[in-house]
């Protein structure tokens, strides 16, 4: 492998790794606004992190209207993956 292709593979491993760690970044930000939502909305925080009004939504929005406590409990555990 000559000089020149391997300073440009160092580059582009380089920019890789920049690229990663930004996509990480965004992840775990967009993940704390999604639990500011929660709590202050949990229907709502649910539908922005799905996507689409699906069921998950109906039960967050269900359970927020009959105790708060519930649907904030279901709405973390959505945006966290365990729901």
């Amino acid at each position: 492998m000559s000089g020149k292709e391997r300073r440009e593979l160092k580059r582009e491993q380089r920019d890789a790794v920049k690229q990663a760690l930004n996509d990480y970044q965004d992840a775990d930000t967009n993940t704390i606004l999604l639990v500011i939502l929660a709590i202050l909305l949990p229907p709502v925080a649910v539908l922005v992190h799905q996507g689409e009004l699906n069921s998950k939504f109906w039960i967050a929005l269900l359970l927020t209207l009959l105790f708060y406590l519930p649907g904030l409990i279901y709405a973390l555990l959505v945006i966290f993956g365990n729901a």
